[in-house]
């Protein structure tokens, strides 16, 4: 059997052009299996520690919204109850209580995050565990 070269050649563009589209048609369904990226949940209430240049504890009461954070935090050391704002990408955080004159960051994992402290009198660290 003798094949004509110019219906050879339509042929292999025709396969061609089928397997390229459904490579294509394809790859929109494979993108959709990708894990999206979720925000860690903090919103509600947690309890710590910190020492260092101050020792004391803490409780702090979070809204989220995507990766900002609002609340409050109250401090025995020194005493006061203060507004804080801050943001977490993945499992880091990062906050400060602005009357307080103190930042915070470190890393959330699960119900628990910890971390480090600067303020004006001085630094240390600090930990923290979800309550509700």
């Amino acid at each position: 059997m003798q094949r004509n070269p110019l219906v050879l050649a339509a042929m292999l563009t025709a396969v061609g052009v089928l397997g390229a589209t459904s490579v294509a048609a394809a790859a929109p369904a494979a993108g959709r299996t990708r894990p999206v990226r979720r925000h860690s949940t903090l919103a509600g209430n947690w309890s710590g520690r910190y020492g260092g240049s101050f020792s004391g504890t803490f409780a702090l009461h979070w809204t989220q919204s995507g990766s900002r954070l609002h609340g409050s935090i109250t401090l025995s050391n020194p005493r006061g109850k203060y507004g804080i704002s801050g943001s977490v990408h993945g499992k880091a955080i990062k906050f400060g209580a602005v009357g307080a004159g103190a930042t915070y960051t470190g890393s959330v994992s699960g119900k628990s995050m910890s971390g480090s402290y600067r303020s004006p009198g001085g630094g240390g660290s600090w930990s923290a565990h979800k309550t509700s």
